[in-house]
């Protein structure tokens, strides 16, 4: 029953509105652009300067930073794919290729006790 309450009232509503802004379009069209073109500048003045203030959030700077990673990645890829595909290396070093290793320059050791037993009944 609340809910059929409700629904009367909000379309009541809806229906005056709807009979007011026709009325006044009738009557003052002049004054109904003007209302009306008043409304969509406040609005757009509103979204500008919440748009403006948003974007100083950490998630825009750290969404800015990934991108710039990403693009430098990218760029770093490329340019290996198209410095290896110019060359073409004999079949006899081929076997001395594969025997080196290359290290991963991001990638760091940290020494530590590698010999010493963990204390299990501490876990």
């Amino acid at each position: 029953m609340k809910n059929r309450t409700s629904f009367y009232i909000v379309a009541g509503l809806i229906s005056l509105a709807i009979i007011g802004i026709i009325s006044q379009l009738v009557n003052n069209p002049a004054g109904f652009f003007r209302s009306i073109a008043i409304m969509v500048l406040i609005v757009a003045v509103i979204f500008f300067l919440i748009n403006r203030f948003s974007k100083a959030g950490p998630q825009k700077h750290e969404q800015r930073a990934f991108n710039k990673a990403a693009k430098q990645s990218k760029k770093r890829f490329q340019h290996k794919e198209s410095h290896t595909s110019g060359k073409r290396t004999p079949i006899g070093s081929l076997s001395a290729a594969r025997k080196k290793k290359k290290d991963a320059s991001h990638l760091t050791v940290i020494e530590g006790r590698k010999g010493k037993k963990k204390n299990r009944a501490s876990f």
